[in-house]
C-alpha cells in the first residue's frame, strides 16, 4: 500500500501499529523514531522496522508519518521533521485531541504536505512497546479530522489504511471530535482518577481491606486510573474547555443524587438510577460492549 512509512513514537499504539503493519504487510519500508534508547533497544531486538536515532533522518522519502507521541510533544516533533518531509506526503497522528493540535500544525504552515488527523479508539492500561499487539485496532473505531475539502483522495488512503489494520472509520470535524470525546472518554478518566484518589487519601488506614475486599466497580476504575499520566495530563490541558463543561455538567448531576440521598427520596433516586439503564443497552446493541455477565471475563 506504501513504499515506506515512518512512525514516530513506538509506545503502546506506536508498537502495536508497527505489529499490524508487518502482519498485513501494509508497507515496504517501516522506520522508526523514538528518542528512549530502551524503546529503541526493544525494537532492534523484538519488533520489525529500521530504527532511527536522528528523526529528522527517519521521514525522508516516507510516504506516511504518523506521531505516535503524547500531545505536548507535537510542536518540537513538527520542528524537528519539517525539512525532511517529502513532497505530497499524508501526516497524521493517533492523538486524542485535535483542535489544538490543528492549531499547532496550522500555524507551521507546512507546505506540500497533506494534514488528515486520526485518533483510533483503542488501547490499554498499560504502556511501553512489550505492551502492544498487532490486533489493538481491530473492530475498533478510528476518527479522521481534517479541515481541507480538497483532500479526499488522500483521505480515502488514509480510510483504507485504517480499516486494512482492522478499524472500523468515522469522519468527524476537530470540533465534533473533541466534543464527543470529552464525554465518552476524557470525563469517565477524570472520574476514575478522583474516585481513586478519594479511596487511597481518605482510607489510607483501611487500604489493605480495600484491596482485598475491592468491588468489580473499583476494579474497574483502578484500570482507568492506571493509565499513561503523562498522555491524560496533555488530553486535559489539550481539550479543557470541553473537559471543564462536561465537569460542570457531571457536579450538578453528582449534587443531585447527593440531594435524593440527604433528603431520603427513595423516589428521586430511583428515577436517576433507572433513567442510565437505557444508555448500557444502546452501547451493547451498537457492538461496543457485550451483554454477557461481568464483561465477559472468565
Amino acid at each position: 500500500m506504501f513504499d515506506q512509512i515512518t512512525i514516530i513514537g513506538c509506545g503502546l499504539i506506536g508498537s502495536s501499529l508497527l505489529r499490524a503493519i508487518d502482519k498485513k504487510k501494509l508497507s515496504k519500508k517501516v522506520n522508526v523514531f523514538d528518542k528512549s534508547k530502551e524503546v529503541q533497544s526493544f525494537i532492534k531486538n523484538n519488533l520489525p522496522g529500521k530504527v532511527f536515532n536522528d528523526i529528522n533522518e527517519s521521514v525522508k522519502d516516507s510516504d506516511l508519518v504518523i506521531i505516535s507521541t503524547p500531545l505536548s510533544s507535537y510542536k518540537e516533533i513538527l520542528l524537528s521533521i519539517k525539512s525532511g518531509l517529502k513532497k505530497d506526503v499524508i501526516l497524521t497522528d493517533t492523538g486524542s485531541t485535535k483542535k489544538e493540535v490543528n492549531k499547532v500544525i496550522s500555524n507551521l504552515n507546512l507546505k506540500d504536505v497533506f494534514w488528515i488527523a486520526s485518533h483510533p479508539i483503542a488501547g490499554t492500561e498499560y504502556s511501553g512497546p512489550e505492551s502492544g499487539f498487532g490486533e489493538l485496532f481491530e473492530n475498533r473505531w478510528c476518527i479522521l479530522s481534517g479541515e481541507d475539502q480538497q483532500q479526499k483522495e488522500t483521505l480515502e488512503i488514509l480510510k483504507k489504511f485504517w480499516e486494512k489494520i482492522g478499524s472500523k472509520v468515522k469522519f468527524m470535524t476537530f470540533e465534533e471530535h473533541d466534543h464527543v470525546l470529552s464525554l465518552t472518554s476524557h470525563l469517565p478518566h477524570a472520574i476514575a482518577y478522583s474516585i481513586v484518589r478519594t479511596v487511597i487519601n481518605k482510607e489510607d488506614k483501611l487500604k489493605d481491606q480495600i484491596i482485598q475486599y475491592s468491588a468489580s466497580g473499583l476494579r474497574d476504575f483502578t484500570r482507568i486510573a492506571a493509565s499513561d499520566p503523562i498522555m491524560w495530563r496533555d488530553i486535559f490541558i489539550d481539550n479543557s474547555e470541553n473537559i471543564l463543561k462536561v465537569l460542570d455538567s457531571f457536579s450538578e448531576n453528582l449534587h443531585e443524587i447527593k440531594k435524593a440521598i440527604q433528603s431520603k427520596n427513595t423516589e428521586k433516586l430511583n428515577d436517576i438510577f433507572s433513567s442510565t439503564r437505557k444508555l448500557r443497552k444502546e452501547i451493547i446493541k451498537a457492538g461496543q460492549e457485550t451483554d454477557k455477565p461481568n464483561f465477559g471475563r472468565k
